[in-house]
């Protein structure tokens, strides 16, 4: 497994752009126009967006990720708090990288981030076509399980939604989520084909 640094990155950087522009033109050659909801750097660079990249020893770049908040955690009119909502974009493996433990690395510190902001639920929507059963197996290894649409999403033969409920962080740091339908209606998964890194999202 090669050695993977996971850390706060700028998708302006050359190299980020670059994996970002091959990651949406697979996109958009897999899944028809209306169907595609990946972002571009600019839209990455948004405030409320965390977006990471994960690079080699050498500074060569193997991956990236973000986590979009959807609702920020709040305090409740009652008392306590509301926890947040998060959404995983643009979660991408570079093709000489694939199937060395960088997309996990991605994710795995995506998710302490979203316990780190609050977030009750972080959530994704990736595509229902073979192209993308990589993907949902990532996330079912991860916890994630199938749900209906969320946010500004509706229901498409063309994505799959997933979601991961977040437990509550206690003094010896966060600890795992769970898979949860919660509120979302559950539907099947399509058929996955052996896991690999490589997560269009």
């Amino acid at each position: 497994m090669v050695r993977v640094i996971v850390a706060t990155d700028s998708p302006s950087r050359a190299d980020v752009q670059a994996l970002l522009a091959e990651h949406l033109t697979d996109m958009f050659a897999t899944s028809p126009a209306d169907s595609v909801h990946a972002l571009d750097h600019e839209a990455l660079a948004a405030d409320g967006v965390a977006f990471l990249s994960a690079r080699a020893p050498d500074g060569t770049l193997l991956g990236c990720g973000a986590l979009v908040e959807l609702e920020a955690t709040s305090p409740r009119d009652e008392g306590g708090t509301r926890a947040g909502h998060g959404e995983l974009k643009s979660m991408r493996t570079a093709p000489a990288a694939r199937g060395r433990g960088v997309a996990s690395a991605v994710l795995r510190r995506l998710l302490g981030t979203a316990r780190e902001r609050g977030y009750g639920r972080v959530s994704l929507e990736t595509g229902s076509q073979e192209f993308f059963a990589p993907a949902r197996s990532l996330y079912t290894r991860h916890g994630f399980a199938p749900c209906g649409p969320f946010g500004s999403y509706r229901e498409d033969p063309n994505s799959v939604f997933m979601t991961l409920e977040l437990a509550a962080r206690t003094d010896s740091g966060a600890v795992p989520g769970r898979a949860t339908v919660g509120s979302c209606a559950s539907k099947p998964l399509p058929a996955t084909s052996p896991p690999s890194p490589s997560t269009p999202s």
